[in-house]
């Protein structure tokens, strides 16, 4: 009996713990137990320092509230390895000063994860092989991070100074909209008031300003994809070798075959389209357009006409 009311109360924090109002009625039916119950349950939930929230009214009911201090999280299975596994990805990320609160945070959760639980964690990380890092992504400050999560809720404009590559700086009036986590950088989606555009920012580069602005009445997006569009954006910026290729295949499939941050496809007809690509060398250029798999006619830049020459003879020879 004590076991199935410590489950049932777990159950119910768990519930609580949504985005949503639970009248007495829905947890009642939720959890097969009478009203009642769900009072004394959602009684003994405040003794242990659950913050429960009730409204009344004809559409009142229950939720989970912030407190004064952390309550206890009541955690599934899946959500319980899930995080479990978070935290340890975390300890290794790209955001300095987590590690080791990830540690601690995980150490504590490993004390009290049933062993059916540690037993799943620990085959996962001992199956799993991680790909090592390169070190070339910066890590960002995780206050920025939170600082800037903050304006994009609130859509408040935000004022900051910008280094750009070569360190000169710049101060920006922005209205923000989205973090975009694209490798190991994280990058800010927003609007430049100055320069009335769309323009996207590296994070750690980003030195706030206090207080923020006013609030302003959100845009529509550039893209339904903010992750496309933030990929394509970078891509391009970075790329030192760009060509426009001509493919003899439908827009449709090119399109399916590359990734956003490899170009962008227009049509030109049924059944051809352009391709405008750019890479750092034309050796991955090169792969690039190997993997379309189709017929395609390439004008420039001269560098990129060498190397493709070269890799047909190459492959002429190897099929000799």
């Amino acid at each position: 009996m004590a076991v199935r009311r410590a489950w049932r109360r777990r159950h119910t924090a768990t519930l609580l713990q949504t985005p949503q109002d639970w009248t007495g009625a829905e947890l009642a039916q939720r959890l097969g137990v009478s009203r009642r119950t769900v009072r004394a349950d959602v009684e003994r939930l405040r003794s242990l320092g659950y913050p429960v929230l009730a409204t009344r009214g004809a559409v009142g009911g229950h939720r989970l509230g912030a407190g004064t201090a952390l309550s206890p999280l009541a955690l599934d299975d899946e959500e319980a390895v899930a995080v479990m596994i978070g935290l340890r990805t975390a300890t290794g990320g790209a955001v300095a000063g987590i590690e080791e609160a990830s540690l601690r945070a995980l150490a504590k959760l490993e004390r009290v994860l049933p062993s059916r639980l540690r037993r799943r964690v620990s085959t996962l990380q001992t199956y799993t092989v991680p790909v090592p890092r390169d070190g070339a992504g910066p890590a960002v400050d995780p206050a920025v991070l939170t600082a800037l999560a903050a304006v994009c809720r609130d859509r408040e404009q935000l004022r900051f100074d910008y280094h750009d590559h070569g360190g000169a700086a710049t101060l920006r009036t922005v209205e923000p909209y989205r973090l975009v986590n694209w490798g190991r950088r994280w990058y800010l989606l927003a609007w430049d008031v100055d320069r009335g555009d769309w323009r996207t920012f590296r994070v750690e580069r980003i030195q706030p300003r206090a207080p923020t602005g006013p609030r302003f009445t959100p845009r529509d997006l550039p893209d339904d994809d903010v992750a496309a569009y933030v990929s394509r954006r970078v891509s391009a910026a970075a790329w030192r070798y760009r060509a426009q290729v001509t493919v003899y295949a439908p827009a449709g499939t090119v399109a399916d075959r590359i990734s956003p941050a490899v170009g962008t496809v227009e049509p030109l007809d049924e059944r051809t389209c352009v391709l405008h690509t750019g890479a750092d060398t034309v050796e991955t250029l090169g792969v690039y357009l190997g993997l379309l798999g189709e017929d395609f006619h390439v004008t420039g830049p001269p560098e990129l006409i060498a190397h493709l020459r070269c890799l047909a003879q190459r492959y002429a020879r190897a099929t000799d």
